[in-house]
Order: C-alpha cells, then structure tokens, then sequence
C-alpha cells in the first residue's frame, strides 16, 4: 500500500470546506488533539492531524491559538462545543465524505454514524 503524502499547513491558510470539515472531526476543539512534531528546522512545533483520502495534514497551530480559534468562532459555544445546529448542518453538508469517517472518528465526534456502510468486510 502507498504511503500518503504529509503536508503541514498553517490554519491561517485554510479553505472554507477545510475549517468546516475540521469542526466536524474535532467538535469539541483542538487543544487536546494537538500532536508534536519537528519542523524542518528542527524545532518542535504542535499540529493538528487530519487525514483525506488523498493526504495526511498537519494543521500547525500553538495550543494559545487552538483555545483562540475556538472562543472566537461563533460556530462553538461559551464551552467550546460545537453547536448542535452548526453540527448537524455540517453533518449534512459533508455527509459523503467517506474519509471523515473512515480516518479521522475520534472520542470527540461520532462519525461512524455519518456513512452508512453496508460493507462488513475486514
């Protein structure tokens, strides 16, 4: 089986569909989530992991602006939950996006439920 590519990317530079699609794999913020790695430069930097069917991401972001990005998006609540409305409005948006499901559920999300796979095959 062929490796994936790894890509780190800055949050800042984000597309609309991929901060959306993030809100779902992480409804409960990034903070926790956040991974360690080295930078090319050699320094320990902190990242986001999400993977498509295509790539595997590094979302680099300190853990002061994962808490940022979630107090300021109108999208969570004063707890830092994504809302329930937003949730399921994105849930219906991105409801064919097998790799949701397929590599990013974490104890967070419940994205088993979002494809229906009658494929019982292992």
């Amino acid at each position: 089986m062929k490796q994936k590519p790894k890509v780190i990317k800055d949050y800042d530079k984000l597309t609309e569909v991929e901060m959306e699609q993030i809100k779902l794999v992480y409804p409960l913020g990034f903070t926790r989530h956040l991974v360690e790695f080295n930078g090319m430069d050699g320094i320990k930097r902190k990242g986001l992991p999400v993977e498509t069917e295509d790539k595997y991401y590094l979302i680099r972001m300190t853990e002061e602006k994962a808490i940022n990005i979630i107090a300021q998006d109108d999208d969570y609540d004063k707890d830092g939950k994504l809302k329930e409305k937003v949730k399921d409005k994105l849930e219906d948006k991105y409801d064919d996006e097998d790799f949701l499901n397929d590599y990013n559920s974490n104890a967070d999300n419940d994205l088993g439920s979002l494809v229906d796979n009658d494929d019982d095959d292992f």
